[in-house]
């Protein structure tokens, strides 16, 4: 719990929802040294809910104890837990990436781990039948987390593998916090974020997401669900269902799209500037004209290239920017439609009214109760 992590405390928070639904005592203890220290003779709980260790599992099997595991790269074996379905995530990534347009890929994520490998595993499913192939950045979790004895050599093979790629790539990876790195080793080699190269996280941490620019695209994991379902697991155990050896694989929430995947890819360098320049310059008042100015070509050239590149027009591309970023604001806040309208770059709240419906099919307030609808059964 002292981490603070979000994965941790939205799990702890889903195990109180049930364990106060079920008239649960529930007692937090940070050491599993201490759970282990049990008086001859005394069962001190009913069942343990939490990061089971191998040596906690063989306790509580010895005395009969209920245990559900909730930590991914446990080394216990036997043990009933739920998890986060993280080959579902690469499976999200890499639609996602796709749809965006992109036709290279990357993946970074720890180097024998579980989650990493399901992820990869879902990543895979995906572009592979698409002809479509990823490169990938492998490291210790070990070594760059605590004193960081490894972080040199980890950042050395960041950039040397950011250096290899051909942008405009989309990458994955397996945490939000590695994220921030890799868009650091991208601004150190000139390469922006996210017309070279877009980015999709893991976890939907709130710090870490929202700042600094760019904003992350993660996918939720959803560990309060988590949580729930793990505790609901521990009450059948300990009303006699056979449970010991049971896993379960609980879904993500979803995947929240933010700045670092708002652009489409493109090959053409020319389209890929311009693309640059609408991500950039979205939020004015930006027409046709100026985006073929900024490029320094003519207005039908550029015109003709978009639709070769992207199947779709300049105006288009600006009025799609203008909608995925007002779907973003829609859901993280309760802005009003006059004041998104303008911050946006349209001329008026009616004019971002009629081009959100077009896109959409959809009123801008219909989109919005939809999506508080889906906060509210979640």
């Amino acid at each position: 719990m002292e981490w603070g992590f979000k994965r941790h405390l939205e799990t702890y928070a889903g195990v109180h929802k049930y364990a106060e639904k079920a008239g649960w005592e529930c007692v937090t203890i940070p050491s599993v040294v201490r759970v282990l220290k049990l008086k001859p003779g005394v069962v001190p709980f009913d069942g343990i809910l939490g990061r089971i260790t191998e040596p906690l599992a063989q306790a509580a099997h010895k005395i009969k104890m209920p245990a559900v595991n909730v930590w991914l790269n446990s080394p216990a074996k036997n043990v009933s837990a739920v998890h986060a379905d993280h080959k579902t995530t690469g499976e999200m990534a890499a639609q996602h990436l796709v749809s965006r347009g992109f036709r290279r890929f990357g993946y970074m994520g720890f180097l024998r781990e579980k989650d990493s490998r399901l992820q990869i595993q879902g990543f895979r499913e995906i572009l592979k039948p698409l002809g479509f192939r990823f490169t990938t950045y492998r490291f210790r979790r070990s070594g760059i987390h605590g004193e960081g004895l490894g972080w040199e050599r980890f950042f050395e093979g960041l950039e040397k593998w950011v250096d290899s790629l051909e942008p405009p790539v989309g990458v994955f990876v397996s945490n939000d916090l590695y994220c921030r790195h890799l868009i650091e080793s991208c601004r150190a080699q000139n390469l922006q974020v996210p017309q070279e190269v877009a980015i999709v996280g893991t976890s939907n941490e709130p710090a870490l997401c929202a700042s600094p620019y760019p904003t992350l695209t993660s996918i939720d994991l959803d560990f309060e669900l988590i949580g729930f379902r793990a505790a609901a697991k521990l009450d059948e155990m300990m009303n006699g269902k056979d449970s010991s050896k049971t896993l379960e694989y609980s879904p993500p929430k979803g995947l929240i799209p933010r700045q670092s995947t708002d652009s489409q890819a493109a090959e053409d360098p020319v389209v890929a500037k311009a693309l640059r320049f609408i991500a950039e310059n979205g939020q004015e008042r930006i027409q046709v004209n100026d985006v073929s100015v900024a490029v320094a070509t003519t207005r039908r050239t550029l015109e003709r290239k978009f639709r070769d590149s992207l199947g779709s027009t300049i105006a288009e591309e600006i009025a799609r920017l203008r909608i995925v970023r007002a779907k973003r604001l829609m859901i993280e806040n309760e802005a009003s439609f006059k004041g998104m309208a303008v911050d946006l770059g349209f001329r008026n709240a009616d004019h971002f009214c009629k081009v959100f419906s077009r896109v959409e099919g959809m009123t801008p307030s219909e989109y919005r109760n939809q999506r508080g609808k889906k906060r509210s059964d979640n």
